[in-house]
């Protein structure tokens, strides 16, 4: 995966020094949008198909995204089509949007919880977390029943694991030792 990154590198880049500020967020997830529907392998078989033109992929993609595209994600399109990038597009958009956190102070962060978290709980869950991890955190819940109980944080390269399971393996350990 690594040839997929150095390839999508340039074009993230390029595509955050097009794009304003304020525009940043709304095409990264057009951008996103676009990547989900390139992810798809019935999508690249159609678009690597000799047949089909650079314009009809053009189409598809945009037709098939679920947002309404800016400027700015249209011409990343074709460029990525003209050049027969359309499979580097998922890691162009993970790129993009780690810079527009990076250029924000924000993280991604993926909240995994034996059960579902309330709507009116996940407020004060987010507000400690991000005390805790010292920055502001775009958060995603996964439910984890394996996790019995508490949950486990995945900040980037840091983990916070409050989980019982985790306890439980930390008093294995102790016990076996």
């Amino acid at each position: 995966m690594a040839e997929l990154a150095t390839i999508a590198r340039p074009y993230a880049e390029a595509l955050f020094k097009a794009v304003s500020a304020q525009d940043a967020v709304a095409v990264a997830e057009q951008v996103g949008a676009l990547a989900q529907v390139a992810g798809h392998e019935q999508v690249r078989q159609f678009a690597d198909n000799p047949k089909v033109g650079a314009q009809q992929v053009f189409d598809l993609l945009a037709t098939v995204a679920k947002l309404p595209l800016g400027d700015a994600a249209k011409n990343l399109l074709r460029t990525v089509i003209d050049n027969g990038r359309l499979a580097a597009l998922p890691e162009i958009a993970a790129q993009y949007h780690a810079l527009v956190n990076a250029r924000s102070g924000v993280s991604d962060a993926t909240v995994h919880s034996a059960f579902p978290i309330d709507a009116a709980q996940l407020p004060q869950v987010v507000a400690s977390l991000e005390k805790r991890f010292g920055r502001k955190l775009n958060v995603s819940v996964v439910v984890d029943a394996s996790l019995i109980g508490g949950i486990r944080v995945v900040v980037g390269d840091e983990v916070l694991d409050t989980s019982v399971k985790a306890r439980l393996e930390q008093m294995k350990v102790a016990l076996s030792a």
